[in-house]
């Protein structure tokens, strides 16, 4: 069953990521909306 926790292990690698991936794009581009709020006031 060692297999099993070895999958799901290497799929939430995976998952987190993508996630940071995602998260990285949206910070880096500033379109966050506390982000540009606080630019625009």
């Amino acid at each position: 069953m060692w297999y099993f926790a070895w999958i799901l292990g290497v799929l939430l690698a995976c998952a987190m990521g993508v996630l940071a991936a995602v998260w990285f794009e949206f910070h880096k581009d500033g379109i966050m909306p506390d982000k540009d709020m606080k630019q625009h006031r």
